[in-house]
């Protein structure tokens, strides 16, 4: 065998595998997705946004409370978590990008980006939840806040550092200072790349649940106190799911099919401004 018909035949092996596996991925993630449609839009009604969860026993319920919840908690960690992100991003792309501070600051957001959210939430416990006496939305946001942190630095730096420096020179040259330059041209430029890396984020902490047991808990009745606990779709959907109740059951699966639906559409989102960064 020659080496012209060794190398076809490695790579048509190695095309097969690929498309074997590809074909197993998409076999379990298309009936995870079958059974979560079925089962969720079975249970779709109007009284899911407008009732509270049930209590043991009752029939009527719904999951408004904890809608609401995952809605403030989700905005509020994004508020926190994508103006820090981004500007340690832009410093470590800008300002401090050859600095010796620069190297242990990556380091640090590697371990974050794979850090286990649980971790993260027993931390919060520790720093906020027991010096304040009681679990709160607070707390919750902030846990969410910290594991947006390293998705959107990341996502920022690399954005920024794909702008070519002829723009900066040709800033810098016009007499533009540092600043400006860094606002007004690259991030403007990189602004597509780094908006994808805050709905990355966002999709990533949607259906977080270990963080928020230990710092949000959950609420069954509806509120928007963010100083006491708060009802969240990913903890109800914890709970529900392991209760005895078929009605327990049935929300468990509409509020698994809420979380589904709002992810792949932040997903398409990332993908629609990924194709307009090209």
């Amino acid at each position: 065998m020659d080496i012209y018909t060794r190398r076809k035949a490695i790579n048509i092996f190695n095309l097969t595998i690929a498309a074997i596996t590809t074909l197993f991925g998409l076999f379990f993630l298309s009936w995870l997705l079958w059974v979560l449609f079925q089962q969720g839009f079975s249970n779709l009604d109007w009284s899911l946004f407008t009732l509270d969860t049930p209590g043991p026993g009752d029939e009527a319920g719904g999951l408004r409370n904890a809608i609401v919840g995952s809605l403030l908690l989700t905005v509020v960690g994004v508020m926190i978590g994508a103006p820090v992100g981004v500007l340690a991003g832009t410093y470590l792309a800008e300002f401090g990008r050859y600095a010796w501070i620069s190297h242990p600051v990556r380091f640090i957001n590697d371990v974050l980006l794979s850090a286990p959210s649980i971790v993260i939430g027993v931390f919060v416990y520790e720093v906020m939840v027991i010096p304040m006496g009681n679990f709160s939305g607070w707390s919750g946001a902030v846990a969410l806040s910290i594991i947006v942190i390293p998705v959107v630095v990341r996502t920022t730096e690399d954005m920024m550092r794909l702008v070519p420096d002829s723009m900066r020179e040709a800033a810098a040259a016009l007499g533009a200072p540092q600043w400006k330059v860094v606002t007004c041209v690259v991030l403007k430029a990189a602004l597509s790349g780094v908006m994808t890396g805050i709905l990355l984020a966002i999709a990533r902490i949607a259906g977080e649940t270990a963080p928020l047991l230990f710092t949000a808990l959950n609420n069954q009745f509806f509120t928007m106190n963010m100083d006491e606990p708060m009802g969240n779709l990913p903890v109800m959907i914890f709970n529900f799911a392991m209760g005895p109740y078929e009605n327990w059951h049935d929300l468990a699966w509409a509020g698994s099919l809420l979380i589904t639906l709002a992810v792949l559409t932040l997903n398409i989102l990332t993908r629609f401004f990924l194709r307009t960064k090209k």
